[in-house]
């Protein structure tokens, strides 16, 4: 095996390793040889000052929704927000309130979904341990 193929080229990097050499490697050749030490130690620094640094997440879920038409990715972080700009698009008094309603009923849907899973596997091993907690089935009380 070669030196090549133990690292990927430059080209193949994958995002999240690029680094500040990485963007001056794709200058000229002949622009970067024209910067002399400390005007390529302040581009380094620029370059590093303004690449995203990833933040802790308290929540990361990434779900790739495969359909027969297309594909289709979610992704849903929570985490604290370190941006530093301020947001161009201010949302108007009932995008705030539409934005919180939705927000509730994901958490109320997402708290339901995951009582009902927990129900029906406590159910489940209750079922197969031949616990009865009531005469008959549950099917015979919901009639």
């Amino acid at each position: 095996m070669n030196a090549s193929q133990d690292k990927p080229s430059t080209d193949q990097q994958a995002y999240s390793a690029r680094n500040a050499d990485y963007y001056i490697q794709r200058i000229d050749a002949d622009v970067r040889d024209s910067l002399n030490l400390k005007q390529l130690a302040a581009v380094r620094i620029a370059l590093e000052s303004a690449m995203p640094k990833p933040s802790p997440k308290i929540v990361d879920l990434r779900v790739n929704i495969d359909l027969i038409v297309s594909r289709f990715y979610v992704v849903l972080f929570v985490g604290k927000d370190r941006r530093k700009q301020l947001r161009l698009h201010n949302a108007s008094g009932m995008t705030k309130f539409a934005n919180r309603i939705a927000a509730v009923m994901m958490l109320i849907g997402l708290n339901l979904s995951i009582s009902l899973f927990i129900f029906l596997v406590l159910y489940l091993i209750k079922s197969s341990l031949g616990i009865n907690l009531f005469s008959g089935h549950l099917s015979d009380y919901i009639r």
